[in-house]
């Protein structure tokens, strides 16, 4: 395991000026900005979230080569995991797929109906898809996370980490989406339009791929650690 380069000490605003990205962590943990000075342990403690939890997540989604072994997740105060995905899911249903489908659909209007027809239906079957993989996480594998959480049994069963195979198809597809962009959109759209809506695709994969790290580096293990 590489040691973990965010700590207590470090100034919540530094973490945030190393990886930008994590500004869009902050809200899942019930985190406002104006934070100032302050460390993430004052601002965990402030906000009564689990310090080494935050940490875990921030590390896990800044170095490339951080991974928890099993005694540092057996350690880690694990209680706002499930409240942490949770959000997750809230943040992509009700924010990120709705703002990228809207740029889709100002893209659409300008360009051939067969074209649009296309972006249009590949995005629809994309949005269930995400939506009904959530619904299953939460259905099927929550409740069963929240019960090892709690002091029950860790479960052996190699079936319940099935659900981590669609994390690929998640992120594959918008890769998929940004190619479909690419090759379709004609000249007449607005390049900022097109720029703006690829940046937004890009971020939101990079955002699933942690996000799948998280569930399947951490929550699995936790899961079916014997």
């Amino acid at each position: 395991m590489a040691t973990p380069l965010f700590t207590r000490n470090t100034k919540l605003a530094d973490l945030i000026a190393t990886n930008h990205n994590l500004i869009l962590m902050m809200p899942r943990f019930g985190i406002p900005l104006g934070f100032g000075n302050k460390t993430v342990g004052e601002i965990c403690d402030t906000y009564d979230v689990p310090a080494d939890f935050l940490l875990l997540v921030c590390n896990a989604y800044t170095f490339d080569n951080f991974l928890p072994d099993p005694e540092q997740l057996k350690q880690t105060d694990m209680r706002m995991l499930v409240p942490y995905l949770q959000a997750s899911h809230r943040f992509y249903l009700a924010d990120r797929l709705p703002h990228i489908g809207l740029h889709l659909h100002h893209i659409v209007e300008k360009v051939d109906p067969k074209y649009g027809k296309i972006l249009t239906a590949f995005y629809a079957d994309y949005q269930r898809e995400v939506q009904d993989h959530f619904l299953c996480e939460e259905k099927e594998v929550f409740p069963i996370l929240e019960s090892v959480i709690g002091g029950g049994k860790p479960q052996s069963d190699e079936s319940i980490g099935l659900f981590a195979e669609s994390h690929g198809n998640i992120v594959d597809k918008l890769t998929d989406l940004t190619q479909i962009v690419y090759m379709y959109l004609p000249g007449n759209v607005l390049p900022e339009e097109t720029i703006e809506l690829i940046f937004d695709i890009l971020q939101l994969s990079n955002d699933l791929e942690k996000h799948a790290l998280i569930e399947e580096k951490i929550l699995m293990p936790l899961i079916l650690q014997q």
